[in-house]
């Protein structure tokens, strides 16, 4: 297949997006598919689309052969991977720069290239690009790709409103409250969640901007660096325990794997430096509750509308009692991130594991 492995974008997950896509874009070689790697926000504008692939301002090309051609050279038998990575990252420093001189989110040649593609396999990360807006402009001009659509994304990218539909459908969840920038906040202790409490980014994406205080000092602060990223913030109660995650494909669980950080919390540099977590799967549970969580998360999933596949997160307490936080419609696509050895322990490997997320996508299940 002809595929394009969406990455890059805006948000504060730009990097892990594009490691995601390499790695992606690599495996899906692997397995024979012709797969280029591309930014949804920076294109690439060394690419000249001029006619026959019913993109948006071109012309039909004048015979099937003539657009086959066409199709051909965008997706080549031989592509260096690293080196339309390397294109990537020579923007990282622009990004400032252009989002304050330009209106439009598609970069060049972004929109022709999917559209001429069979499918978009989305690794993008964080909320411009798992939020829902690039699958309604999907949507809208019939492009295929991977993942949940608009409504299931936005849903699962807003913590408040998924915490909400959460406690309507039975699914326990940590208690919490969404403050807003323009509010005058009211101390911890007097919240109504009291302290300690995780304080984080209503929208945010791999712990950027999550902060768990313990003094009123540490709130203050946590507040601060919230709504620098957000002017909505959700305040929760901490739950102390054991941390996990299960994926969900097509409706059901994978694999529970435990993430235990050698020091802190499961933040951004404990997500991504190697060594900082031991992570098992699968997770040493008893089967009564193993069966517990790997419900609640299928129960997740069709309670956000999810689609094709997602990640849910859970505490433990140590009560053994359960706590549903929140999903991840996009979760990490390299050999080692969370959804991936959970695949590996139902013996699929990586390249496996991203051909089955685009087949399951194509069957919309």
């Amino acid at each position: 297949m002809n595929i394009v492995v969406l990455a890059g974008g805006i948000s504060t997950e730009r990097e892990i997006s594009i490691v995601s896509g390499t790695m992606v874009c690599k495996a899906l070689r692997e397995k024979g598919h012709r797969a280029i790697l591309l930014d949804v926000y920076c294109g690439d504008s060394r690419i000249l689309i001029s006619s026959g692939l019913g993109a948006s301002g071109c012309e039909l090309a004048s015979s099937e052969q003539e657009r086959s051609q066409m199709t051909a050279s965008l997706f080549p038998d031989t592509y260096d991977v690293d080196a339309a990575a390397a294109y990537m990252r020579s923007f990282d420093d622009r990004i400032s720069e252009m989002k304050r001189t330009r209106r439009e989110f598609f970069g060049p040649n972004v929109l022709a290239l999917c559209e001429a593609a069979d499918v978009v396999f989305m690794a993008l990360h964080g909320e411009d690009g798992e939020g829902g807006k690039v699958q309604a402009a999907f949507d809208l001009t019939g492009i295929c790709y991977t993942g949940s659509g608009a409504l299931g994304s936005a849903v699962a990218m807003d913590k408040e409103l998924s915490r909400k539909l959460f406690a309507a459908d039975g699914i326990p969840t940590a208690e919490g409250i969404v403050l807003r920038r323009n509010e005058v906040h009211k101390a911890a202790v007097e919240n109504g969640v009291g302290l300690p409490c995780v304080v984080k980014p209503c929208c945010g994406g791999s712990s950027v901007g999550v902060e768990i205080a313990r003094t009123q000092e540490e709130y203050e602060k946590a507040l601060e660096t919230a709504f620098g990223y957000e002017k909505e913030v959700v305040v929760e109660q901490y739950i102390e325990g054991r941390e996990f995650s299960v994926g969900v494909i097509e409706g059901k669980a994978y694999p529970i794997i435990e993430i235990a950080p050698l020091v802190g919390f499961y933040d951004y540099k404990n997500k991504y430096q190697a060594g900082s977590t031991v992570e098992t799967c699968p997770a040493q549970l008893d089967a009564d509750k193993t069966a517990e969580m790997q419900r609640y998360a299928e129960m997740a999933y069709r309670t956000l509308k999810l689609e094709c596949y997602a990640r849910m997160d859970f505490m433990m307490a140590k009560d053994g009692n359960l706590y549903c936080l929140e999903a991840n419609t996009l979760p990490g696509m390299t050999p080692t991130s969370l959804l991936p050895q959970e695949a590996a322990a139902l013996g699929m490997d990586f390249p496996a594991l991203c051909e089955q997320l685009i087949e399951v996508s194509l069957r919309g299940e």
